[in-house]
């Protein structure tokens, strides 16, 4: 199977990290927490893939998928003057 690709992005609004992929069709999660959104992918990802006939049904096997996450960050800089320090 090839390499599976799943891009997370964090939604400062909705405080939460979104899940997609291109390579597993209907795949969308979302998780408050970067933990969290593993283990729902862990679970729902070979199902997905088993209702579009990417795997054989009743078949054991291993899934691994990358995971690509982004999320915009703020650091705060303060200038610091005889007034504040």
């Amino acid at each position: 199977m090839q390499e599976l690709i799943v891009t997370a992005l964090w939604d400062d609004e909705a405080q939460v990290w979104l899940a997609t992929s291109d390579d597993i069709p209907g795949l969308v999660v979302e998780a408050s927490t970067c933990d969290a959104l593993v283990k729902e992918l862990q679970l729902l990802i070979p199902d997905l893939l088993e209702e579009n006939g990417m795997i054989p049904k009743d078949a054991d096997q291993t899934i691994s998928f990358k995971l690509l996450s982004e999320a915009l960050i703020h650091a705060e800089h303060k200038k610091q003057n005889c007034l504040n320090g």
